[in-house]
Parts: C-alpha cells; structure tokens; sequence
C-alpha cells in the first residue's frame, strides 16, 4: 500500500519565524514530528513518502501517487488542511485525518474519508486492521492516553533535514496543571507519560547518525512534569550521551514556572545542553491567575523567577495573554513594562482565546459568550468570544503592547538588558557554521545598511562586541527575530 503523509502550510506567525529562516536560508523552522511519528507506527511493508508544504508545493501527481493520504494538523493549518482534503476529493484519493485540529473539532471534516483522532498509539492500529478487513470506519476515538514505551522512533529519512533550522523530539506528554484556556490536558491528559532512557538516547541516536548537528527542540508541552524520572533516568543518560559526541545539540523546550524551585534541575538541563525554555507567565497580575487557574504562577515574584533562570544558563521565552475577564486597561502598561524589564526578548503576547473542550470555552459557552472556533493564531486579534472588557478597548491595548516592545527602541534595549544578566554555561568551542556567517551577513545589509533603523543595531553589535563578546552571535540572531516580529505587526 502507498501512502502520502502531508503536512499542511503555516501561514505567517510570530512562531513561524518566515522573516528570520531566510537569513539562515532555511525554509521551515522544523519538521513534521507527528506525521513522521505515525510512519514509523505504519506497516513496514507499506511504501511511504511525506510532503510537508511548508518546504515543498504538493503536486497532484504526488496524490495521484498514493493510496491514501494521510493529513495532519494543528487549527491554525486549518485552511490550508481544507484544500489539500477538497483536492484529494476531486482527485479520488481517500483521505485519513489525525491530529489536534481534527481531534478538537471532528464533526467539521465530514468530507474526510477515515478521521483517526486522539493518540495514534491506539486508534491507528485499529483503523489498519479494519481497513485490511475491509470493515473501516468513519472515525476512530478513544478517552484512553498510551503508554509511550511502544512510540517508535520518527522516520526521519523521510524528510531532507537540510530545510529546517531545527530538529524535535518528543520526550513525554500530558501535563500535571490545569489552565482553564489551554487544551493540552483535552488532548493528552494531566497523567505525564514519559519515553525511556532507551528511547530517547535512540532518538538522538537517529538524528545524530543523519548529519545532524544544532537545535535540538523537545516538543512536550511541560518536559519537567516528571522531575523524579528525569532527574533520575534521562538527564543524566543525556548528559553522558553529549560528552561521548562532543556536544553536537543545542536544547531548547517548554516547562513551568516552578523550574525556578529546582537548582538541580537547571543545573542538569544546562549541562545537558538546554539553553532555552518557554514559560507560559501569561500575566502579571495575580487576578488573571486565579482566574484561569494558572496556580503554579501566583504568589510568586515572577520578575525575581525569570532572572534566575537566566542566570543560570537557560534563555527565557514567555507567553502572555490579554483579555481575561479580571484584567482592566491598566493590564497593557503593567505587562509591556514587566517584559520589557525582565529582558524576555522574545515575549509572545496574544489575545485569550478559548480552545474546543476546554474549561474555559465550556464556561464561557455556559455564559452565551462563545461567537465562533478559534484560529489557532492568538496574536491575530481574532477573538472567539464576546470580553468582559471594551472589544476595542482590548484590541487597542494589545497593539499597545505589541507595538511598545517589539519597536528598535525597546526591543534592542531589552536585549542589552537580558545580556547583562544572562549566564551562559559553556560547552565548549561550538564550530561556526556557513549560514550562520551568511545570516550575519544579510542582517548587516538589511539591519544595518538598508534597515530604517539601523542606529539600533550598530548600537547592539558593537556594543555586544565590546561588553559581552562571547554572546555576540546570540546578540545578532535577536535581532533578526525582532526583524521577523516586527514585520508580523506590521501586517496585523
């Protein structure tokens, strides 16, 4: 059997990075790790190719090609999902669905031939077999979470690595928390379910014996749900595994606040090579937190939090929100001035939106505040449901935001702010690579020679040359994201 796996296209977000890939000559910040997850739980003896069209057109001799076409996706790859289905329709292709897109909202892709939803661990394998009986349904579900000790390595020469800036692997899943607007716990539970020492030193294995050398993502949405195992088991395991191959990764993934308690853990992760983490702070006020329910964040010094762990090692991204029923129009100077003086330079904020499934959408459709399914995109002004606060009031304090810290101004000055304090732990001379030169390159032709405000970034680069020389390079790659997040304002 023939199967196409595609990957449908992002459109241009903050998080899509389009604007800084070209400075790097990539075409796609990373690959398709679900998609290429469920090759490697399809039959061996199928014959299996991948289209991720964010690096490549999809061809209807590609479609043409397959038996089946297998889709999968998250909300904001929504339109770009409904195309490739309508083509496959017109081309007599059947198609199978999975993912969180078709998960969260199953009922709107009728048009879909076979929706294999929830973890693929469980209703993949039943799909197959009543496909081979020639029993196969419409939708496959279950409320059931696997194990993760039989996920098998991605298929990862199914793609061409030399198109993305990064690789990712998935260590666990689930979360212990319970945020009223995140749908993680829908998807994948408040059990954190973990891989092996075995597996994961097997996938590093995989993406190291290809020729991979750089960013490393872990994708899981909380890597430090389970402290005890992986202070146990996985950390030391990567740790050795990095020594013995002179530290060819660079980490980064996503965690809770409460990383700040453990020393030891940050202490680990630097020496495994993380130097990065995103933290969902979502705001400074402690109403908005209780309100959501985001308890591992209140009544805490959450400027005090992100300092320490910059200072030991780990480059903090955050993620806040606007919009909460509690916030009042003083929420936009009190959070555009807590970013800029924590140094988080690369600070997400968007505008609360609930998610299918969640609590919060549950409580607001209660309430007969939910308009319309969400974007996918909170940085978009796409509001899902009716605020307590002024529509326009709240759309004009989040440009607010965006507009106050993402300006030459005071993006530039906030990473002066985040080096004068950052702690990087060194491992050692890492070889500097040819598109790292030729991105240096383009930003002092478009940042520093034809950019409108050029002032700033000569101010940075020789200021970061002269004060803090050994995170120049990390000094210049800032400022090509705040060329690629001001653009994105720019078209909002």
């Amino acid at each position: 059997m023939k199967i196409l796996l595609v990957y449908p296209e992002y459109p241009v977000t903050f998080w899509s990075f389009k604007y800084a890939l070209k400075f790097v000559s990539k075409k796609a910040m990373a690959p398709p790790l679900g998609l290429l997850t469920v090759a490697g739980l399809l039959p061996k003896e199928f014959t299996k190719k991948l289209v991720d069209m964010n690096v490549s057109s999809l061809d209807d001799q590609d479609i043409e090609w397959a038996d089946y076409v297998f889709i999968s996706a998250m909300a904001i790859q929504r339109e770009s999902a409904e195309k490739v289905i309508s083509r496959c329709r017109d081309l007599g292709i059947k198609t199978v669905a999975g993912g969180p897109l078709f998960t969260a909202s199953h009922s709107n892709f009728k048009m879909v031939d076979h929706l294999v939803l929830n973890e693929a661990e469980i209703t993949l394998s039943i799909f197959l077999k009543d496909l081979e009986d020639g029993v196969a349904r419409h939708i496959y579900s279950t409320a059931d979470h696997p194990e993760l000790k039989d996920t098998p390595t991605p298929l990862w020469d199914l793609i061409d690595m030399k198109n993305y800036s990064t690789m990712n692997i998935q260590y666990s899943r689930g979360c212990p928390f319970d945020c009223d607007f995140c749908d993680i716990g829908v998807l994948y539970g408040h059990q954190v379910r973990t891989k092996s020492r075995e597996q994961m030193l097997a996938e590093l294995e995989a993406i190291y014996s290809r020729g991979w050398k750089g960013a490393v993502f872990m994708v899981d949405d909380n890597f430090i749900g389970n402290k005890g195992k992986l202070k146990r088991e996985i950390l030391p395991a990567i740790i050795g595994w990095m020594e013995q191959r002179n530290h060819p990764f660079v980490f980064n993934t996503e965690a809770s606040i409460n990383i700040v308690d453990d020393e030891e853990l940050m202490t680990m992760m630097t020496a495994a090579g993380f130097d990065a983490v995103f933290i969902g702070i979502e705001t400074p006020d402690e109403k908005g937190l209780a309100e959501c329910g985001k308890f591992q964040n209140k009544d805490r010094d959450l400027m005090a939090c992100v300092k320490k762990i910059q200072k030991f090692g780990l480059v903090v991204t955050g993620g806040f929100i606007v919009g909460f029923d509690s916030d009042t129009p003083s929420i936009f100077n009190r959070m555009s001035a807590f970013i800029q003086e924590s140094g988080i330079v690369t600070a997400m904020v968007g505008i609360l939106n609930a998610p299918l499934e969640t609590r919060l959408y549950k409580r607001l459709e209660n309430e007969g505040r939910i308009i319309k399914n969400i974007t996918g995109n909170n940085t978009d002004m796409s509001l899902n449901f009716i605020p307590r606060m002024d529509r326009e009031t709240l759309i004009e304090g989040y440009k607010s935001i965006v507009n106050t810290i993402y300006s030459p101004k005071d993006y530039y000055k906030r990473i002066r702010i985040f080096l004068r304090q950052y702690q990087p732990v060194s491992h050692g001379l890492t070889p500097i690579k040819l598109n790292e030169v030729g991105a240096l390159l383009k930003s002092i032709l478009r940042l520093g020679i034809t950019g409108k405000k050029r002032r700033h970034y000569w101010g940075l680069f020789f200021w970061s040359i002269f004060r803090r020389p050994k995170l120049f390079p990390m000094a210049i790659t800032f400022a090509i994201y705040g060329f690629h997040f001001r653009k994105i304002i720019e078209s909002s």
